[in-house]
């Protein structure tokens, strides 16, 4: 089994498997700001697998969410008026929120993919991978350069990386999902 396969392993389980080194990895996140760019991914086994290269052009920064439910601002005086429910259903995962905030913050760069790297009582993780569209390596390699293309413009705004996707449903095909494409909104407009 190659290096990369044990870390995999590893990363299963990793309260269990790292033990105190994870705890310690949680600490410093903490104490760090809400966005950070990293100088190498903490899972090189993921970021290796949803496409990063330790080359230039590709960038690396960890971005925290807190986590928890959500609630609406209630009215709290006046009269009675049916539901008192607060909470709100999230539309979008945790992920996708953690790529849209890479994407504002590094406004020269587009997100590629992203990746969990662990969670505390308050906040979630996720390391995000992004690309230099303009740097001549990344024009050169035709293995990433798709992302070149203007319909990959701010691909994390508009829901198209992996976890963009999750969240609009599109990972599902066939029964079930009928309503799902083009998207939620187009087919509720749809003539019946």
């Amino acid at each position: 089994m190659g290096y990369l396969k044990y870390m995999k392993k590893a990363w299963e389980q990793p309260r269990e498997n790292l033990g105190q080194a994870y705890k310690d990895m949680l600490i410093s996140y903490r104490a760090g700001n809400s966005i950070e760019r990293v100088e190498k991914p903490m899972r090189i086994d993921r970021a290796r697998a949803l496409g990063y290269r330790a080359k230039q052009g590709f960038t690396v920064a960890r971005v925290r969410v807190i986590r928890g439910g959500k609630k609406n601002t209630r009215i709290g005086s006046g009269r009675d008026g049916g539901d008192k429910s607060t909470k709100i259903t999230q539309s979008k995962n945790y992920q996708q929120i953690c790529e849209e905030r890479a994407q504002k913050r590094f406004v020269n760069l587009e997100v590629l993919n992203s990746y969990w790297v662990g969670q505390d009582e308050k906040y979630k993780y996720y390391e995000i991978i992004m690309v230099d569209v303009y740097h001549p390596q990344i024009m050169a390699d035709k293995k990433i350069n798709w992302i070149i293309s203007n319909k990959h413009t701010r691909r994390a705004m508009r829901g198209l990386t992996s976890a963009g996707k999750t969240s609009r449903g599109l990972q599902k095909k066939g029964i079930g999902s009928e309503k799902a494409r083009p998207s939620l909104r187009a087919n509720g407009r749809r003539l019946r």
